[in-house]
């Protein structure tokens, strides 16, 4: 499973705050997003982080020490995915789930 889930974390719908950690500091999210459960929540994580790195690319550097952290309403820490676990370099591409 890519990301690492707070221990403790609640499953249920609320906003969600989705900040990137980088070597110049922290960007934060001051919206946020209303979202049903951490599932959705890991996954608009992924995307964040894949969309990022895409942009990177094009520049020709990409920052894979990032991280995004995702807190909840309380600002409490329920998700961390750093960007090194939201893509693979190389090899055979996974094959989907399911």
């Amino acid at each position: 499973m890519i990301g690492v889930l707070a221990a403790g974390a609640a499953a249920d719908m609320g906003r969600y705050y989705f900040r990137v950690h980088d070597s110049g500091g922290l960007v934060p999210d001051e919206e946020g997003r209303e979202l049903p459960d951490l599932e959705t929540v890991r996954k608009q994580a992924l995307k964040g982080a894949r969309s990022i790195i895409s942009d990177d690319v094009t520049r020709g550097y990409v920052d894979m020490e990032r991280r995004i952290e995702v807190l909840d309403e309380a600002g409490a820490t329920v998700l961390e995915i750093p960007f090194s676990e939201a893509v693979t370099f190389g090899g055979t591409p996974p094959r989907p789930a399911g």
